[in-house]
């Protein structure tokens, strides 16, 4: 039912309270740093100078569990998904911060080492993706 002197719809009006509800209340979970294990992200991380570093660390977390259930195939597997993506993120992320891109990058690569030595050494893994995640968390 509309009022003669309402113009807006009443699901118009309701759908809009429903967006700024949602985005009034903020984000339900915790931004501790802490509340998060070694190999999760935490909900929220402040832009580092390269940008948005989240779905790299989202894919590096990934790494990192496959690597501590000891499943080394298939963190040699998904750690490809980071190559790629860090690759394909180059031309943009590299002018922003280089010294930054090249902590990042030569991380990066000591995993991707680890993770395709053959044979592979999980002690050697678990140290690179360990290494990897500090770097993330270090530039934030």
């Amino acid at each position: 039912m509309r009022h003669a002197n309402c113009p807006i719809p009443r699901s118009a009006a309701a759908a809009a309270t429903v967006i700024f509800l949602v985005l009034g209340t903020g984000c339900s979970k915790s931004t501790d740093a802490n509340a998060t294990g070694a190999g999760t992200p935490s909900a929220i991380h402040t832009a580092s100078k390269l940008g948005d570093l989240t779905s790299f660390r989202i894919i590096a977390a990934d790494v990192a569990n496959f690597v501590d259930e000891g499943n080394l195939a298939a963190a040699k597997t998904r750690v490809k998904d980071l190559e790629v993506a860090w690759d394909a993120a180059e031309a943009g992320l590299k002018p922003r911060a280089p010294d930054d891109w090249h902590l990042m990058d030569n991380a990066i690569d000591r995993a991707l080492t680890a993770l395709r030595a053959d044979p592979q050494d999980s002690t050697e893994c678990n140290a690179a993706m360990a290494a990897l995640l500090k770097t993330f968390n270090s530039l934030g």
